[in-house]
């Protein structure tokens, strides 16, 4: 599934331009347990969940990277140079953190013997043996698993950013009632996405989204038309939110929870998209002045736009690009693997730099990011080298960690064994 790597301060504070296609929004996953589940009660739900401040951070000291070249311009891991990295038994890998991460790596296993890897680190016969071993692997030696079949690869210069996601949970119903009016559309019928490959060879790979206007291919409706009723008899309404910038922000995140009045939760996700450009309003405000100091993390953008309705609705919708949601069933949300994604875990990267589905140890300025991570999920705004989107699941301690997750230190992949070895023959020709 295609997704948006949206940690909440990256993709607000960012100017995304998507092309003719703006990258699209998907699912945005499940919580690892134990996290706490909100009220059942409506009379007990906080009217703005965003009161929360941002989690402060417990600061770290990073290991550094390895000594290596810089490559500048590579597209992929492979174009930026590879080193080794330190033994994977001296990091600070803690047990709790190597159990979830084999959970997520089992999971992924058939994905990674299957899939082409992008980055150009690895083959699908790589990961033949620690995918065998995984399988029966007891959850109690989960360190030791890393530690057995796995070595550690800096890819660059390895100075890794780290911000964070998770999955909201806002109040909503699946019929409109008092206090429940901002519609939740489903794809419009008059949706149309057209593939320009078939028309020209130099258009491949492009495609554009709209509507037909009499005999005439037309951009689709943006969110401000869409807001005025454009689709009152185009698209579905799947359910009501209690709140428009609740449900601006769940647009962003690509899915999230409704907590219904009568208790029960309604999980939708990502379905469409309108074809519109993004545009980053945090760094529209920020620009204009209208954030100050420690005002730039999703709490603070909400606070001002809840405090300015006129004014926040007309910044609202400076972002033309709206997403379309359809109800979700079944194992929690997906990543891009089209597999369930689990908090404190699975991480959104650039599938051109970290094979998807392999693990990766993060050594961070903040220890809650420090850790093994699972890249599973992918995003238009995550871009680059040891650049990762580390999902924190659903409620209250997922929003505060991931509204003001901004970390930086150093990233090393966990390639299987013997892997580096390939690489570095392969680039001085042996």
């Amino acid at each position: 599934m295609r997704v948006w790597g949206a940690a909440a301060l990256a993709v607000m504070l960012s100017a995304c331009s998507g092309g003719l296609v703006p990258p699209e929004v998907g699912t945005r996953p499940a919580a690892p347990p134990p996290l706490r589940e909100r009220p059942a009660r409506e009379s007990e739900l906080p009217e703005t969940p965003a009161h929360l401040p941002a989690r402060q951070p417990v600061g770290a000291t990073p290991l550094p990277p390895m000594p290596s070249r810089a490559v500048s311009g590579a597209t992929t891991a492979a174009a930026a140079g590879v080193v080794a990295g330190p033994p994977i038994e001296s990091l600070p890998i803690t047990q709790q953190s190597a159990e979830r991460a084999l959970a997520a790596f089992r999971l992924s296993c058939g994905s990674l013997q299957r899939r082409t890897d992008g980055s150009g680190l690895t083959r699908g016969t790589d990961w033949a043996a620690s995918c065998q071993a995984v399988r029966g692997w007891p959850q109690g030696d989960a360190r030791d698993f890393f530690v057995r079949h796995f070595e550690t690869v800096q890819v660059g210069e390895g100075a890794a950013y780290a911000t964070g996601y998770y999955e909201p949970e806002i109040r909503g119903s699946r019929e409109r009632r008092p206090g429940y009016e901002v519609p939740i559309y489903g794809v419009p019928r008059d949706l149309i996405e057209a593939d320009l490959g078939l028309f020209s060879d130099s258009l491949k790979g492009k495609r554009v989204r709209g509507r037909v206007d009499g005999q005439k291919f037309v951009p689709y409706f943006d969110r401000t038309q869409i807001e005025q009723g454009a689709l009152d008899r185009s698209a579905d309404v799947i359910a009501w939110a209690a709140d428009p910038v609740e449900i601006f922000f769940l647009q962003v995140q690509g899915s999230g929870r409704l907590r219904l009045p009568d208790g029960g939760v309604m999980r939708i996700g990502y379905a469409g998209q309108n074809g519109r450009d993004y545009t980053g309003i945090g760094k529209l405000m920020k620009d204009r002045g209208l954030l100050g100091p420690g005002q730039t993390s999703m709490q603070g953008i909400m606070a001002y736009l809840r405090a300015n309705p006129e004014e926040g609705r007309a910044i609202m919708r400076e972002n033309k690009s709206f997403v379309f949601f359809k109800e979700l069933t079944g194992a929690g949300p997906l990543g891009a693997l089209g597999l369930p994604v689990t908090g404190w875990t699975s991480a959104a990267v650039d599938p051109k730099f970290v094979p998807l589905g392999a693990p990766a140890f993060l050594s961070m300025d903040r220890t809650d990011a420090t850790g093994l991570w699972v890249a599973q999920d992918t995003g238009g705004a995550i871009k680059g080298a040891n650049r990762f989107d580390t999902f924190w699941g659903a409620g209250d301690d997922a929003r505060a960690i991931a509204g003001g997750m901004s970390a930086r230190g150093t990233a090393w992949l966990l390639l299987p064994r013997g892997v580096l070895g390939r690489l570095q023959g392969s680039a001085t020709g042996q």
